[in-house]
């Protein structure tokens, strides 16, 4: 009894520490033009603090999954939590530009951190059907807490709180899994099965592995690209930004609860290219778009990008199973890291699209809708590159339905 109740808190504070991970996410996409406009910012340097977002997070999450058999699960979440503090406090108590990039680096070191420890303690402590069942509710809290954020940070702003009172809402969550964490006697790390360094890193040279791996970096920055922008892209659009993100993570949520089924009927490189079709209409949509038919496009993009995340994870562990659980950390560290790199550059391309715009004499709302719409018709460019390629891949692989063995995802 006493071995389930500690299980039960261990599992708990996990979907608290998603919970975490999932306010950093929206929290701060809500407050992005806060910002801006606190510390005299451009779109590039706001785009070069969400990159540290997804720089710190792959990082933690390679380092993590390289130590969790040595070092255990309780230390790698003791360095979460520490990060996620800084990163809060820093971000807080923030004095200008430096101190948000450092103060956001620790942000995504400890979600990359929650990721690398939760998701193998969870695989530990369950087995079988239930292991798969406990994954895909631990899954359900990053879009979940997203989703949560979103209309916290919506509510928030529209009663005149500072984006200071908003990042202090981060600390709840965090507060709650430290104290479901704390005193606990963690799973030993289970060391059967793995395979060596050299049988995995042979396997992440194959043709295949590098080609998902390209197919990741499209898909990741497709997903992120217009969530972590969307209170400045959408701002002056006719719809809530913020209402539009918690619909899309939302929506993400329970079609992920669901996603055995469908998978088992289009196979993986079916939804995928399906899923890339829809997301290049709903980012069409939001380039063309005002009011409330925003809403539509987002169900569109949402339900595009929904599968992305875990069939990707789940493509690398049916179709390259020697690449182990490296592999597939290993891939959902390359798409946090393109995020990264492209967040200055969409920065940039709504810098330009700004400085476009004023030069035709647009002011004010106008002038944010052009560039807003401007830079989403650049991004289009992302789902309709993996449109080519998810066909490319359809009928390389076959399109296989046979998806019994796959994992369940190992990230996000």
């Amino acid at each position: 009894m006493n071995e389930n109740v500690n299980r039960s808190a261990l599992f708990l504070g996990s979907c608290f520490a998603l919970i975490t991970t999932g306010f950093t996410f929206s929290i701060r996409a809500g407050i992005l033009p806060q910002l801006g406009a606190e510390f005299g910012l451009s779109a590039e340097q706001l785009g070069f603090i969400n990159s540290m977002w997804f720089l710190g997070f792959p990082i933690a999450m390679v380092i993590g999954g390289l130590v969790y058999h040595t070092v255990g699960p309780k230390i790698i979440m003791t360095v979460a939590f520490v990060c996620h503090a800084l990163g809060i406090l820093l971000t807080i108590y923030a004095g200008g530009y430096a101190t948000l990039l450092v103060s956001t680096l620790l942000i995504g070191i400890a979600n990359g951190c929650t990721e690398a420890a939760c998701n193998p303690m969870i695989a530990d402590m369950y087995s079988g059907v239930k292991m798969n069942k406990m994954l895909n509710r631990f899954h359900m809290w990053f879009p979940g807490g997203i989703f949560v954020g979103s209309l916290i940070s919506a509510l928030m702003t529209s009663l005149g709180f500072s984006w200071q009172a908003q990042m202090w809402v981060i600390v709840v969550p965090a507060i709650i899994y430290a104290f479901l964490f704390f005193g606990k006697t963690f799973p030993k790390p289970q060391v059967e099965g793995v395979t060596s360094l050299g049988a995995n890193f042979k396997a992440m040279v194959s043709p295949l592995y590098i080609f998902l791996i390209i197919c990741m970096a499209l898909t990741a920055i497709t997903e992120f690209g217009p969530g972590q922008w969307v209170s400045i892209i959408l701002g002056s659009s006719g719809a809530d930004p913020m209402l539009i993100l918690a619909l899309t993570a939302g929506l993400v949520a329970v079609i992920r609860f669901f996603a055995g089924p469908v998978v088992a009927a289009l196979g993986q490189t079916g939804v995928l290219l399906g899923g890339s079709i829809l997301a290049a209409i709903g980012i069409y949509m939001f380039s063309t778009v005002t009011g409330a038919t925003a809403y539509v496009a987002a169900i569109i993009f949402a339900l595009g990008y929904g599968y992305f995340w875990p069939v990707m994870v789940g493509a690398v562990a049916q179709r390259v199973p020697l690449s182990s659980a490296l592999g597939m950390s290993i891939i959902g560290a390359v798409g946090m890291f393109s995020s990264s790199i492209f967040q200055p550059i969409i920065g940039d391309w709504i810098d330009d699209a700004r400085a476009e715009s004023m030069t035709k004499g647009l002011t004010g709302n106008a002038l944010e809708l052009a560039a807003g719409q401007d830079t989403l018709e650049k991004m289009i460019a992302f789902p309709v590159i993996l449109i080519v390629l998810f066909t490319i891949l359809f009928f390389w692989q076959k399109n296989p339905k046979n998806t019994e063995k796959i994992p369940q995802p190992v990230t996000h």
